[in-house]
């Protein structure tokens, strides 16, 4: 049944994924602007951007250059960039996916750890002033505005305190022998202490930024679950046996209360993935969010619709990843 379902969701994806670059691919030729311009200037004279618009099939009617692309990416290729040497577009995307992926992970990190404590505690204190406090803290994370959030650690812990850097992923000089890509990760594995600290003391400000303002969610998902799971009888059982009340509630209730946040924190990476732009904006983090703004600026259409693709379907498949761990941490599911 599994695999079935599995089957049928990636068969639902892809017209997903087909209207999604259609919708970009004429977004991007909606707007004001063209790589040609980019490349050779708006004064070039006439017959180099004529052979520059050549050259880049942009000469050719937009049913055309959208049937060359869909050709193209059924056979894998994503494409070469219109602006930096025609370079591969994967290319690319690999060279800035690992700044992002090591900052949804911490991010992710420190949102999971916030969230299940704050909403742990707000259910063991149900109507209580804490468990106001910590439901005024979920509405208010998800309402502020990143770059205002960023602004404000950047002034406090960089400016006045002077305790970390402002802004960027490592130090010059600092990085450490490229392996995965993940700064921290490759510092360990080439026993870089000097880079491995500098590299973390980068990352701290942003991951607290992008982690507190998702945690809100994560605080009102446990909450509404403990609560849920703590009225039921073998609480009440396990209670009434005197087993301590931090064992009753960590171990016993958040375990049981567990499957259903464990869903949206799947889905909550998958956006972090995807929606780290402002973070990634306010701290010059050299990742997808800046790559793909900066793109988009200079209309480099098939990067950008290369750089969607690739987004979309990572998000297609950690959905499907956790749909498979929902499945197996909870036997009773069945998939149809």
């Amino acid at each position: 049944m599994l695999k079935a379902y599995l089957i049928k969701r990636v068969l639902m994806a892809i017209p997903t994924l087909f209207i999604l670059l259609t919708i970009i691919f004429l977004i991007m030729r909606v707007l004001p602007g063209n790589p040609v311009a980019a490349i050779v200037g708006t004064k070039a004279p006439p017959e180099v951007i004529q052979s520059v618009t050549r050259r880049l099939g942009l000469d050719q009617p937009y049913h055309i250059q959208y049937i060359n692309y869909l050709s193209n990416l059924l056979r894998g290729d994503l494409g070469r960039s219109m602006i930096w040497g025609r370079r591969p577009v994967i290319d690319e995307i690999m060279d800035h996916f690992p700044a992002t992926l090591e900052l949804s992970i911490s991010a992710f990190i420190v949102s999971v750890l916030i969230g299940i404590i704050t909403g742990t505690e707000a259910s063991r204190r149900f109507r209580s002033k804490l468990d106001q406090v910590f439901r005024f803290y979920g509405i208010v994370t998800y309402s502020l505005f990143i770059p205002w959030l960023g602004i404000m650690l950047q002034l406090i812990f960089s400016v006045y305190l002077k305790l970390l850097p402002v802004g960027g992923r490592i130090d010059p000089f600092m990085e450490p022998q490229r392996i995965t890509g993940l700064y921290l990760l490759d510092s360990i594995l080439t026993l870089n202490i000097p880079s491995f600290f500098n590299a973390l003391s980068h990352l701290i400000l942003p991951s607290i930024t992008l982690g507190v303002y998702i945690s809100g969610v994560f605080t009102r998902t446990v909450r509404s679950n403990m609560l849920e799971v703590l009225r039921r009888d073998f609480i009440t059982a396990a209670r009434a046996r005197g087993i301590p009340e931090n064992i009753v509630i960590y171990r016993h209730a958040l375990k049981n209360a567990f499957i259903p946040i464990l869903t949206m924190m799947g889905l909550q990476f998958a956006l972090l993935l995807a929606g780290a732009v402002l973070t990634e904006t306010t701290f010059s983090w050299p990742g997808m969010g800046t790559f793909l703004l900066e793109r988009i600026m200079y209309r480099d259409y098939t990067t950008v619709q290369g750089t969607v693709v690739f987004i979309a379907l990572l998000i297609v498949s950690i959905s499907l990843l956790v749909d498979v761990m929902y499945a197996y941490l909870d036997p009773r599911i069945r998939f149809r």
